[in-house]
Order: structure tokens, then C-alpha cells, then sequence
């Protein structure tokens, strides 16, 4: 594992550091409302410290508009819990996948002094637009890689994955 890029650091920390609502309304049955608790909780992070056997093998193959783009730093791996849900679902308006404008993920940075989960996260050098994490234990994920275009646009990358024991092959697209 190596150590997190500025890039990626900037979009962690912009994320770590997003909104303070205690509580935030998801679909449940129905599409009805359902209050989930999003506040920080490092004891909701532990399970990520475990070491497993899980694996991600990833590449980045943006090209939207027939522009290319490359990883323009590190790519950051940090755990799916209701805290971080809820964070993602406001920085890229999805928990599933999402290609923002990195300037957009930096306007709906809202200070959070009493939440750092960056010490639960992981990152990997992106070089030649892969990537890979070992040693995972099973749950979910997220993925997320800063993006430079050929034209010089910066994008922010992100996709939820979920390990089980094995090796998972991931596209960012």
C-alpha cells in the first residue's frame, strides 16, 4: 500500500469533511423515506481494519466524449458504513457510481470537525490507469480516483464494490 497522492488527499479530505446532518432520509420499501443515522462512528469503521482475503483489481477506462482520461493520483478504497453513505450520496448524488467535476465534489465540501475517517481509508498508486488492494476483508466499498482528461478536465471518479473472500476486477468508466 502506498501513501495517498495530494489529489487524493484533497478529495478524501473534502469528503471526510462533508456535511454535519445527523440523519439522512434513503429509499426503503416503496420508495418511502427511511431515516438511516449518518453521524461518525469510528466503531462502525472496525470491521475495515481486519485483514481477509479479499482483493480488487481495478483499471480506469473513462473516456467520456471520446476523451481520454488518466488517473491523476491515487486511488482511494474506504469502507461503506452508514457515515460514509451518507457523505457519498451528497458529494456525488449516488452510492452506487458517479463521475463528478472536481470542482463539484469541492463545492459541497461543508466542514465536519468531529468526523476523520482517513485513517480507515486505503489507497494504491494508479499507474497506467490500474490499480489493486489485498488483504480486504468482506464488506463494502468504496472506490475513488481523481481523473485528468486529455482536454484538461479533472473528474472524481467513484463506485461502490463489495469483497467476499475473493478477487474482484473492477472498471471505472
Amino acid at each position: 500500500m502506498s501513501r495517498p497522492s495530494a489529489s487524493i488527499l484533497t478529495v478524501l479530505a473534502a469528503a471526510a469533511t462533508l456535511g454535519a446532518a445527523a440523519c439522512a432520509p434513503v429509499p426503503g420499501p416503496g420508495g418511502l423515506p427511511v431515516v438511516e443515522d449518518s453521524s461518525f462512528d469510528a466503531s462502525d469503521f472496525a470491521w475495515s481494519t481486519l485483514a481477509g482475503s479479499g482483493s480488487i483489481d481495478g483499471r480506469v477506462d473513462f473516456r467520456p466524449g471520446g476523451v481520454a482520461y488518466r488517473c491523476s493520483g491515487s486511488v482511494g478504497l474506504v469502507p461503506d458504513t452508514p457515515y460514509t453513505r451518507a457523505r457519498f450520496r451528497q458529494l456525488y448524488g449516488s452510492t452506487d457510481r458517479a463521475a463528478v467535476p472536481e470542482e463539484v465534489v469541492r463545492a459541497r465540501n461543508v466542514p465536519d470537525p468531529n468526523a476523520d475517517y482517513r485513517a480507515f481509508t486505503r489507497s494504491d498508486a494508479c499507474s497506467e490507469n490500474r490499480f489493486d488492494f489485498s488483504g480486504l476483508p468482506d464488506g463494502g466499498w468504496f472506490l475513488i480516483a481523481p481523473v485528468t482528461g486529455a482536454d484538461g478536465g479533472r473528474f472524481v471518479l467513484m463506485r461502490r464494490v463489495t469483497t467476499r473472500g475473493g478477487p474482484v476486477s473492477v472498471s471505472l468508466n
